[in-house]
């Protein structure tokens, strides 16, 4: 079994050391254990240090692309190259790499297809009790969103099996810890859960200037994510309660009209038929959002046949040898298709076009 340790950096040349040496070299019925740095736009020596401890797997931005985009390009890479368990974790050395092993042995014993390490967030010094606070609550909204039971929701410290990556699709730009989880609640997927303790902190986070502007961008994460998968929840709940509403000022204008006081009141049935207007047009949402999540399903499902085609053994990139792709920059990122590094590494034909 093959596992792929992948590590978001930008500028990280401080804290990188720390992470690559706590990260276990052998872990019980891992065969290989692979580490990926994904250096989102660094302008230190984070890829030089990296190298210096012996690490020969890269994805590069030339700028900054944030951390849903990282993940997504970090899980095409592992995938490319064999990967049976992907492993994420973050360069600012916030995650206890030595309980690795942990995290992927519910994998390993084919009882999880993804583990969340559970920061016990409650005991952690620096989180102030407002930041304590909104964790807990924000983990519950994720939980009534998934309909999981996850302690966490936000730690980063996870293991993902082959098959769950086949079967997820990050498309917000700001983080997949959130999507990722309802996603895989609404899919039936098994999540567990291993408490960690987390690591003193080596400095502020980049992905977010304060609390407030991750708590907005985490809750649009978790709204647009919960619509694409229960959109009768929101918008048949809503057009119900703007019907109920249109009614009450429609029933006292007809209260108004039997004892002849209508004729000063005809606000009452502007703000009736707006209300009802927009009942409306949440009824007419909802058809269309249903129609969607349907389309969206039989998409998902190609994607996924796609993805097993994709990164099946044939198509597999050999980790344990050195590829000339590994050290080019591409505009965006460096990943290659298989078919392409066929054609880069093979002779003939294939190799001319490319």
């Amino acid at each position: 079994m093959r596992l792929f340790v992948q590590v978001p950096c930008l500028n990280e040349e401080q804290t990188l050391p720390l992470v690559l040496e706590s990260i276990p070299k052998e872990i019980p019925g891992i065969d290989e254990i692979h580490v990926l740095i994904i250096d989102d736009g660094s302008n230190d020596r984070t890829v030089e240090v990296a190298r210096s401890f012996g690490v020969e797997h890269f994805v590069f931005h030339t700028r900054n692309m944030g951390l849903a985009r990282s993940f997504r390009d970090g899980v095409d890479y592992a995938l490319q190259h064999g990967a049976d368990i992907v492993v994420n974790t973050d360069g600012d050395n916030q995650y206890p790499q030595d309980r690795i092993a942990d995290l992927v042995q519910p994998i390993v014993n084919g009882t999880a297809d993804i583990v969340i390490g559970d920061r016990q967030t409650k005991t952690i010094s620096h989180f102030s009790p407002f930041k304590k606070l909104m964790q807990r609550i924000g983990s519950q909204v994720v939980n009534f969103a998934g309909g999981t039971k996850l302690p966490d929701a936000a730690s980063g410290f996870r293991a993902y099996s082959r098959e769950s990556l086949y079967r997820l699709n990050v498309v917000t730009e700001f983080s997949y810890c959130m999507e990722t989880i309802i996603q895989a609640g609404h899919k039936r997927m098994r999540i567990d859960s291993v408490p960690v303790t987390t690591n003193p902190k080596t400095r502020e986070s980049r992905l977010f200037k304060n609390i407030f502007q991750h708590m907005g961008r985490s809750g649009q994460a978790i709204m647009r994510s919960y619509i694409m998968f229960k959109p009768h929840a929101v918008f048949l709940s809503l057009g119900l309660l703007l019907l109920v509403l249109a009614m009450i000022p429609f029933v006292r204008y007809l209260v108004l009209m039997w004892i002849g006081a209508a004729g000063d009141h005809v606000q009452s049935l502007i703000l009736g038929v707006a209300l009802l207007v927009g009942s409306l047009l949440c009824f007419a949402l909802l058809v269309i959002s249903d129609m969607l999540r349907t389309n969206r399903a039989l998409v998902e499902e190609s994607l996924e046949r796609l993805r097993a085609m994709q990164y099946a053994p044939q198509n597999q990139i050999d980790p344990t040898v050195p590829s000339v792709a590994d050290t080019v920059r591409h505009p965006s990122m460096m990943v290659t298709p298989p078919l392409a590094m066929r054609g880069i590494q093979e002779d003939g034909p294939e190799a001319d076009r490319t």
